[in-house]
């Protein structure tokens, strides 16, 4: 049985004839917190669609668990940087949603019966449960139009996480809170993860913040030295965290931490730094290297 509950093998996707990923090689254990950072356009949201089942890959496999992917399931949870949440319902029926949809039937007499009164009532139960892990139980009853940006963002992830997925994406979930919010749901999300242990695939666009984050870090890029009439992007970096978590943030202003940076910036990020295919850093345990 394969160690890998992520599994991406020269997986390409392309639109109207346009290659946006190119042979991308991903295998991830479970518990992982992996960060992907990469240019606008590089493709990072696709990734997640693959791995989500919504798209299917133009060639390659996607599996999870070793099975192919065909569609979305409740095997994998999203949270994106639009809040998922419905403005007629509370904060408590919208994190509930999803129990009820999986179990909803128009058709079916348990519409009608007593027995789905209690099965709300124990969605209700379990809704609460998530909404004091997330510090949000207080404001159950509350509309989201009433919630911070980042109360929002925490009501979100309950939503994701009431489905008990295997694997947690999340597609620049903090990108359009303030910098202090921001820096909070960072702490809070590395909380969740460490108290669930999750897989977590985690797409940003700032550096900064995919170190601070991931046990590992991915760089997708258009930005390296095409040849033979090669399109598209590749995992140009794929790289081990050197931290162990929990971190602290205070380890933003550590010189070990900024070197970092700027070298996976110059490495990874520079559209004039164009780096032969045979010298991506793919120094990661798990990287796949013969299939680049």
């Amino acid at each position: 049985m394969s160690p890998y509950i992520i599994s991406l093998k020269n997986a390409s996707q392309q639109y109207d004839g346009r290659v946006i990923l190119d042979g991308i090689n991903i295998q991830i254990r479970k518990g992982e917190f992996v960060t992907v950072v990469g240019p606008t356009g590089c493709g990072k949201s696709t990734t997640l669609r693959l791995i989500l089942g919504a798209e299917l890959p133009s060639h390659g496999e996607v599996t999870i668990n070793g099975e192919t992917l065909d569609r979305p399931n409740r095997d994998r949870g999203i949270v994106f940087q639009k809040y998922s949440l419905f403005p007629h319902k509370t904060v408590r029926e919208n994190v509930m949603f999803g129990l009820e949809l999986e179990l909803f039937n128009l058709f079916d007499p348990i519409m009608r019966t007593r027995k789905w009164m209690q099965k709300r009532k124990e969605f209700r139960r379990e809704a609460d449960i998530y909404l004091e892990r997330v510090r949000l139980i207080e404001h159950a009853d509350k509309y989201p139009n009433q919630l911070s940006g980042g109360q929002k963002q925490r009501a979100a992830i309950a939503q994701a996480m009431i489905m008990k997925p295997q694997v947690l994406l999340m597609d620049e979930p903090f990108g359009a809170l303030d910098e202090g919010t921001r820096e909070e749901m960072q702490v809070f999300t590395l909380e969740q993860w460490k108290e669930t242990q999750q897989t977590v695939l985690f797409v940003t666009h700032s550096l900064e913040e995919a170190i601070f984050m991931g046990t590992r870090l991915i760089v997708i890029s258009q930005y390296y030295k095409h040849e033979n009439g090669q399109e598209g992007a590749k995992i140009v970096k794929d790289v081990e965290i050197p931290w162990p978590h929990p971190r602290s943030t205070k380890i933003k202003n550590m010189t070990a931490f900024k070197d970092l940076m700027e070298a996976i910036r110059y490495e990874g990020l520079n559209p004039l730094h164009l780096q032969n295919i045979g010298n991506f850093d793919l120094s990661h345990k798990d990287s796949i290297r013969d299939l680049v």
